[in-house]
């Protein structure tokens, strides 16, 4: 099979096209034929170096959509021919107190697709059974994909605004679109803050459903009740703080952000709260496909040919389209 492989991270890293062998499932896992995979900013984190692989060198990607081609001897729930949806959490031990408690998401030996494991860059991949998601029959592969990582990853941060009326979504990409689409859903004012001249992604937040939509430098239009950080520059903690009324919690939703800079002690006092998201859980991924087999999600996929990795990763660093960017592999090949 063809595979997009990370050798070396850092500074001008590329992706490589390699030809691998199809691996055999055993015990828990699954070979799934890959239909999608989406790309995400945490892919582009890792080929630039500020997170580190476990391993190298590594196929990416977690936003994994295939079908079952064969199975381990373990697996129960799971049968040839059926769909499935990887996510970023491959795995977590089960016994620390954080899984016990229901936050296997913070598991420190948690292991994570297209970091530890290699990911959906390629035609076929492996996946442990007891991790994968059914996706909603409404979905296709390619708009089913950008669910499994910005769908979820979104959804959680998004609950942790509670009932807040009011929501800011700092950087409205391949996450901020969809959560945009679940708050409107459930009767709630979008505000929406982009790089500051990017009036394309404006537009395109504006007719998801958000109330208003600006330059993520100037102020918002009304105290927020919440907001949420999908970019990944800590310059704007500070002024989403500033942008919620008392009472507020901002949400940084990002695996990896930029330094933030000292402020003032008066932008998070008046019981704001300052929060981040690490992870997600299985009972995220159930819940979060209910809500999407019910409600009309518009994922906006821009969909890449597999060997064309690359192109994807350097076009959604610059910002070149709105949605997400999904690789569709070439099974003809």
């Amino acid at each position: 099979m063809r595979a997009m492989v990370l050798e070396h991270s850092g500074a001008g890293a590329r992706l490589r096209e390699r030809e691998c062998g199809v691996p055999r499932p055993r015990g828990h896992d699954v070979l799934l034929r890959v239909s999608a995979c989406g790309v995400c900013r945490t892919d582009l984190h890792l080929l630039d170096g500020e997170l580190a692989p476990r391993r190298l060198p590594l196929v990416p990607g977690h936003e994994i959509v295939g079908v079952v081609s064969a199975v381990g001897g373990r697996v129960r729930q799971w049968q040839v021919g059926q769909r499935v949806g990887v996510p970023w959490l491959a795995h977590s031990c089960g016994v620390c107190a954080f899984c016990r408690a229901g936050r296997e998401n913070l598991c420190d030996r948690a292991r994570f697709t297209g970091c530890d494991r290699h990911g959906g860059y390629a035609g076929y991949a492996l996946a442990d059974s007891r991790y994968c998601l059914p996706l909603p029959d409404r979905y296709d592969d390619v708009h089913a994909a950008p669910l499994l990582c910005a769908g979820l990853i979104g959804y959680r941060a998004y609950a942790m605004t509670g009932a807040a009326r009011r929501l800011g979504l700092y950087g409205f990409g391949a996450a901020a679109h969809i959560v945009a689409q679940l708050a409107v859903a459930h009767g709630r004012e979008v505000y929406a803050f982009t790089r500051d001249c990017d009036t394309r992604s404006q537009q395109f937040a504006r007719s998801l459903g958000a109330v208003w939509a600006g330059p993520s430098s100037g102020p918002a239009p009304v105290p927020l009740d919440a907001a949420i950080l999908f970019a990944a520059d800590g310059r704007l903690v500070p002024l989403a703080l500033a942008a919620c009324a008392k009472g507020a919690t901002v949400v940084c939703a990002g695996i990896h952000m930029s330094d933030l800079p000292a402020m003032p002690y008066a932008l998070l006092w008046g019981e704001r709260s300052l929060r981040s998201v690490a992870n997600l859980t299985r009972s995220d991924g159930a819940a979060f496909m209910r809500l999407a087999a019910q409600i009309d999600l518009r994922t906006a996929p821009v969909t890449y040919p597999l060997l064309q990795a690359n192109e994807a990763l350097a076009d959604l660093r610059a910002g070149a389209f709105d949605g997400a960017a999904v690789l569709v592999p070439d099974h003809g090949r």
